[in-house]
């Protein structure tokens, strides 16, 4: 994976600064106990300038995810929406990824993180897609993991926390080690949860099932778009509990995230699913055709930089 390419500046606590100069102390709460949210989001170069993917909603997100865990981050989602866009604007940037993230800060150490203060920033660069430009077009190949999704009542997936990203990174590079592009990781009683970085659908008789919230997962903002992407070109959409023989079996399969966006699956464990099916390349194409504001019907969706 290669490295971050630089931008000119980052968004920290309010103020533009220059990024070599968004530093921290060693002694972060975060650093030492993983106390920290953060978001995923993408800005799209449109005909009318970039604009980012639903990132009212990723707000939201971020925010629910900083009450769960008692952060006050300080800024409305109004706030945080406008500072993406400044940020975006200063770099200058016609598309890019965007990493939001909230931590608590230096000033006390312990298992107690409500004394740390808790800072906000928001960094954007060019960044392609998380698996590799060929895997949108021909698919990639995962392995299910011998780790399992940290459980509802420990860690919850549901919030986008820093501290929950360990067993997904136990979990890729298992993958990567075995051959891999990525990991499917299980829950304690064996159903499918998602990848390391991803939500999952698996398409069987023309029907579209992806894991229910109750299994364990993030619920994806891609994933949601997808799901109404599929209903209103008239799929059937069903969130149902899945093992890991619906992979093998599957007709089509394929994972779902902001970094990857919508990535084929072409094999489960070694046993060949095929090439990217028809209704993953017709939800695929229709959202590239969405996030470059080519179709109005979803022009809610995206909020413009620079309008």
């Amino acid at each position: 994976m290669s490295q971050i390419p630089k931008a000119d500046t980052i968004w920290m606590d309010g103020a533009l600064v220059d990024w070599d100069k968004a530093q921290v102390h060693v002694l972060t709460h975060a650093l030492h106990y993983g106390s920290g949210v953060f978001e995923g989001i993408r800005a799209y170069g449109t005909d009318d300038g970039p604009a980012v993917f639903r990132l009212t909603e990723h707000m939201e997100r971020f925010e629910d995810s900083a009450a769960m865990l008692f952060m006050d981050l300080g800024y409305t989602v109004d706030e945080l929406v406008d500072a993406v866009k400044e940020t975006i604007r200063s770099n200058s940037l016609p598309s890019c990824y965007i990493r939001p993230l909230a931590f608590r800060g230096y000033g006390v150490m312990g298992l107690d993180p409500i004394p740390a203060p808790v800072h906000v920033v928001i960094a954007a660069w060019c960044w392609d897609t998380y698996l590799g430009q060929e895997a949108l077009s021909k698919g990639v190949a995962v392995g299910v993991s011998s780790w399992r999704q940290r459980s509802v009542n420990a860690n919850p997936p549901q919030i986008k926390a820093t501290a929950n990203y360990l067993n997904s990174s136990l979990a890729r590079i298992e993958a990567n080690n075995h051959g891999y592009a990525e990991g499917i990781i299980l829950s304690e009683d064996g159903k499918i949860a998602e990848g390391t970085g991803e939500n999952l659908f698996i398409v069987k008789g023309g029907v579209l099932y992806t894991p229910p919230v109750s299994d364990g997962i993030l619920e994806g903002i891609t994933r949601d778009s997808v799901m109404t992407l599929a209903r209103d070109k008239g799929y059937e959409v069903v969130e149902a509990s899945l093992v890991r023989t619906q992979l093998y079996t599957a007709d089509e399969m394929f994972m779902t995230g902001t970094a990857a966006e919508i990535v084929p699956v072409h094999s489960v464990d070694g046993r060949v699913i095929g090439t990217p099916g028809p209704v993953t390349m017709d939800l695929q194409e229709t959202f590239f055709r969405v996030v470059q504001g080519k179709e109005p019907d979803y022009s809610a969706w995206l909020e413009h930089v620079n309008g």
